[in-house]
Parts: C-alpha cells; sequence; structure tokens
C-alpha cells in the first residue's frame, strides 16, 4: 500500500521539490522533472514546486541578501525553496518553524547538501529573525516583486504597456478546472445537474464549457471514462468553433489539426461534426496520446506522426478544407497552469520559436484549398508570436485575408466583442488570428 501525504516525512518531500526546482534551473521541464519523482512523493512535490516556482524570484532576492554568493547548486535549489515557502505568512503550506526545521533536515539527510546545512540553518534562522526587513528591502526588486525574470517583464511591459501588471498578476494565480462538453453526448445544462448531483459545483463558460468551482480529480466526473466531458481550459475551447464560424462542417471533407498533441482540439472538431480530421504531430509518442484521448471520446481521427513544416514526408497532394496550427510557442500565456515555464524559457527562445512558427505558416499555408481557412493560434502573449507573426505573414502571402478574430486574450479579462463566447470567465492567455485564402 502506498503511503499517504501525511505519513510521508515533509523533509522527504522537500528534498524531491529541491530537485525538482534544480532541474528546471538545468533546462528540464516542469512536468518532466515531477514525472521522476516517485509515485508516493509525486502530488506533495507538484503542490510544493508550484508553490515554489510563483515565488522563486522573491526567493531568490532574500537568498542574495542572506548570502552575496550563492551555495552550490543542490543547496542553493533547496534553500531558495525553503524561503519560497516561508517568506510569507498568507498561503503557506506549513508554518515557518517547521518549514524551517525540516528543511535543515532535509540537508542533513542529502549527500549533495550536508556540507551546507549548517549554512542553510543560519540562513533561515537569520530570516525568520528579520524577516519584515529583509521583505521590505526586496520589495523594490521587480523580480522579486511579480516573481518573473526581468527580461520576460521588460517584454510584457512592451508589449502590453497598459496591461502588463494585469498579466503578471493573472499568472501567479492558481487556474481554474474547466470542462469541455462533448456535444455528441449531451449538453452544458444536462452536464451540470449530473455534477450538481455528485456534489461538484461549477458554472457554464462559453458554448460548451463548465468552470468548476474546485478542481476534483477525473475519476470523479461523471462519464468522464467514457467521453462525456474533457479538461480543457476555456481560452483552449475557441480554436475549434472559431475554425468552424460560419461553416456546414459536415460539408469540410478534410481538415488538418498540426502540432495537434495530446489531441484535444481534434477531438472537440470531431464533437462538432466534422467528419475527417488529419491529426499531425512530430512526436510519436506524443500521437499515442492523441489516439488514447480519441479513444475515450469513441471518435477517430487520422493521426500521423510527422513533422509539419515538412508536407512532402507525409501530404498526399490533396488540398484541406481548413487547417488549424496550434504552434510551438513560449507558453507565457499559460504560466498559472505551468508557473515553472518562467524559469525554464530563456529571452533568446521568442526568436527561436518565432522562426519556427514562420516555418509551419509558410509550409501548411500551400496545402490550404482556395477559400479555405487556415486558424493561426499560439498560447503566447508575446507579440512576437502572435500579432507580429501574422502581419508579416500577411505581407508576405497577399491572397490571405484576416477575418474577424479575438487576437491576444488577456487571462481574465472579458472577451472581445469579436470572441466566439460570451461568458469567457477566467481563461489563459492566447492568441488567434484566422486566415482565409482567397481564390485567384
Amino acid at each position: 500500500m502506498q503511503a499517504n501525504k501525511e505519513q510521508i516525512p515533509l523533509w522527504r518531500q522537500l528534498q524531491a521539490t529541491a530537485k525538482v526546482i534544480q532541474s528546471v534551473r538545468e533546462g528540464v521541464s516542469g512536468s518532466v522533472a515531477v514525472e521522476a519523482v516517485p509515485p508516493e512523493l509525486r502530488p506533495g512535490v507538484q503542490s510544493l514546486a508550484f508553490h515554489a516556482w510563483r515565488n522563486l524570484g522573491r526567493a531568490e532576492a532574500l537568498r542574495h541578501q542572506l548570502a552575496k554568493r550563492a551555495p552550490p547548486p543542490e543547496a542553493d535549489a533547496l534553500l531558495c525553496l525553503a524561503l519560497a515557502l516561508v517568506w510569507a505568512d498568507t498561503g503557506a503550506p506549513y508554518d515557518a518553524f517547521t518549514l524551517v526545521n525540516q528543511c535543515v533536515e532535509a540537508a542533513k539527510k542529502s549527500p549533495d547538501t550536508r556540507a551546507q546545512a549548517n549554512f542553510i540553518n543560519a540562513c533561515l534562522r537569520r530570516f525568520l529573525r528579520e524577516r519584515d526587513a529583509l521583505v521590505a528591502y526586496t520589495e523594490t526588486d521587480l523580480v522579486a516583486r511579480w516573481n518573473h525574470p526581468q527580461w520576460w517583464i521588460q517584454r510584457l511591459k512592451k508589449d502590453h504597456p497598459s496591461n502588463w501588471q494585469t498579466l503578471l498578476q493573472a499568472a501567479n494565480r492558481q487556474a481554474p478546472m474547466v470542462l469541455r462538453v462533448n456535444a455528441l453526448q449531451t449538453t452544458v445544462s444536462r452536464y451540470l445537474e449530473e455534477l450538481e448531483n455528485c456534489g461538484i459545483h461549477g458554472r457554464a463558460v462559453g458554448p460548451c464549457g463548465i468552470e468548476l468551482a474546485k478542481a476534483v480529480p477525473v475519476t470523479h466526473l461523471p462519464g468522464f471514462g467514457t467521453g462525456r466531458v474533457s479538461v480543457q481550459d476555456t481560452a483552449a475551447q475557441m480554436a475549434a468553433p472559431l475554425l468552424l464560424s460560419g461553416l456546414a462542417p459536415k460539408n469540410l471533407h478534410r481538415v488538418l489539426d498540426a502540432c495537434a498533441a495530446p489531441g484535444g482540439k481534434t477531438g472537440h472538431l470531431l464533437e462538432l461534426g466534422v467528419a475527417r480530421v488529419t491529426a499531425l504531430d512530430v512526436d510519436a509518442a506524443r500521437c499515442e496520446r492523441i489516439r488514447q484521448n480519441l479513444t475515450r471520446l469513441g471518435l477517430v481521427a487520422d493521426v500521423v506522426a510527422a513533422d509539419a513544416a515538412q508536407p512532402d514526408s507525409w501530404w498526399d497532394g490533396t488540398p484541406f478544407d481548413a487547417i488549424l496550427l496550434d504552434a510551438p510557442c513560449t507558453a507565457s500565456g499559460i504560466v498559472r497552469r505551468h508557473p515553472d515555464v518562467r524559469w525554464l524559457r530563456r529571452e533568446t527562445d521568442i526568436a527561436q520559436l518565432s522562426a519556427l512558427q514562420r516555418k509551419l505558416l509558410d509550409a501548411l499555408w500551400p496545402l490550404l484549398a482556395p477559400g479555405g481557412r487556415l486558424l493561426y493560434c499560439t498560447c503566447s502573449l508575446f507579440l512576437a508570436e502572435g500579432q507580429q507573426q501574422v502581419e508579416t505573414f500577411l505581407a508576405r502571402n497577399t491572397d490571405a485575408l484576416l477575418l474577424p478574430s479575438p487576437g491576444h486574450l488577456i487571462p481574465a479579462s472579458p472577451s472581445k466583442p469579436d470572441a466566439v463566447t460570451d461568458n469567457p470567465g477566467e481563461h489563459d492567455g492566447f492568441f488567434y488570428a484566422l486566415l482565409q485564402k482567397q481564390s485567384s
């Protein structure tokens, strides 16, 4: 029988969480790092890591005040983790003295940090004595105040001068759990009744979404295993309806979902009545995720493992009626769901990913039939991956027409008048541009 969270010593969870924090600093994604944690530790470690990433800027500023020179990486990760968890009373997962004692115990019990245990103890004890003064001193540090890298803050200030503070605040809030109701099986109103009967409260958001008052395991959701609902943020739910708006889905004989994994948007297209969808992803393992998700939904698509940027290796020459391109990006709009992203990304990633997005657009546009639509979207707030990308594409392709589109969706803001939802609730940051190929 697996040990539950209460039976696992806190120092063990802190040890494992510090390794996760260090892995992200070394370039490993948070989800991969957490997945490597032993199963019995994983829930607690993920919770602690998410809290730490949302407070890591403050923690690093405090560590600099306590020790001008950083200790070895393993010890620094553990010390910064402790400071991230303990610096503010509000929202702290444990009381300060328990955290400090268990952090020192974690240092003593690991060969990687044993030699720095006294140093960590001295830093944390000093912090407890001087907390108010130390926190006040770091308040003028933008990275400490906003818990994002300096370059990220400056980029948002430049791209969104009137909203940058709102964006940073939203990124540090915990995202709600949102469901997409399968229109082939039920309706939003009926499923809300089912949830209420199970003691789960929610409200309708958008045309097919439900925002839960409190997150629950998917196994508690009625009909989840048979595809009655899927977990998908409200902003991501806009993709399929926007691509299909004003069209008869049954008349679309060939629809491509490029960069499709894990298959949420593929499933949504099929739920809305598209008869045939080709789901493409460069990663064969991620293609298996698409198949698994479609099996749960009771739906079928043509799943292809190939590089969307190299159509010669997979395209049969028959044009597509519609293409959905959810392009790889910095994921700067979904930081509230993946708080490690801000510390994982580097400023140079923007240019590299923008080049890939341009390559994908240029490769897929010739595959679209005249009169067909391509929906370009990214879960990014940076203009280089959204508005600027589309502006340069339109300049290169005179046969492309920009149809009414939401553009950049600001998290937790009301939808724009041309968005495809009346009540979006709290949503992730996204960019949408719907392009139509004009006949020559």
